[in-house]
């Protein structure tokens, strides 16, 4: 990783950004728009670094990789206070560390819902606590993106730990939403909820046919959609306490 020094630069932290998903695509939209990068990784230390590594020489900005399990309390309070010591500053939070595992509802245990709980939930929930702290002693404040799922409106079959965990976000953005402009009138937070922007390389054909036909536009994303949301709910000020589908209108749509 290169130590470029660019004092002025806004600072993102992006959770799950150390593969190439959803977070690496979308610090790579941050980067481009010049702000310094905090990649977060849990077990994909190579992953990050050789990414870190890349957004730093294409971009020209300072990029350093954390590592942290979300669903610790001490791990969160440790990236954040390296964050802090690394750059000085936090502008903006991108929560998009998650876990999703199908399971059968009645092959759920109490500890599969733990989990998912843990990792979705609470470590969003814990990054926003931590994040939130660092942007109410800024004047500046800062901008916090939690990531859902547009399907806790609409659940499909297997997955009922997975999207009770994810059903939470929306009320935690609004109530961080409200807990932190409390402090600091300076600080939004929103929520994106994508839809079939990355699917799995496991799905069937039958599921990946499923998933497109039940948007609007009878078509899959990208992660690049979610990116640009995010930009979007960064760089509105006035924008603060909502819920984005990034869907292609799977949500409002018919079928699947």
């Amino acid at each position: 990783m290169a130590n470029i020094q660019h004092p002025m630069n806004r600072v993102a932290l992006i959770t799950g950004s150390g593969k190439h998903r959803v977070g690496n695509v979308v610090a790579e939209a941050l980067a481009a728009r010049g702000m310094d990068i905090a990649l977060h990784y849990r077990t994909s230390e190579d992953e990050a670094r050789e990414s870190a590594g890349r957004l730093s020489e294409q971009h020209g900005v300072r990029v350093e990789a954390f590592q942290a399990d979300v669903s610790r309390e001490q791990d969160v309070a440790r990236m954040f206070e390296q964050t802090g010591n690394a750059f000085g500053r936090l502008d903006v939070l991108v929560t998009a560390a998650a876990v999703w595992e199908p399971k059968p509802l009645d092959e759920t245990t109490a500890e599969d819902v733990r989990r998912q709980f843990d990792i979705n939930t609470l470590g969003t929930f814990l990054c926003c606590q931590h994040g939130g702290r660092m942007m109410v002693a800024q004047e500046q404040g800062g901008a916090i993106v939690t990531i859902g799922d547009w399907a806790v409106e609409r659940p499909y079959l297997g997955y009922a730990a997975y999207f009770a965990s994810k059903g939470a976000i929306p009320a935690l953005t609004r109530t961080f939403a409200i807990e932190l402009a409390e402090r600091n009138r300076n600080i939004r937070v929103n929520c994106i909820q994508p839809g079939p922007v990355m699917l799995p390389p496991d799905l069937s054909k039958q599921e990946v046919k499923g998933a497109v036909a039940g948007t609007v536009l009878k078509r899959p994303g990208s992660p690049e959609n979610v990116a640009q949301a995010v930009v979007a709910l960064v760089e509105n000020d006035y924008v603060t306490g909502t819920c984005l589908p990034v869907d292609g209108g799977r949500t409002i749509g018919g079928a699947g």
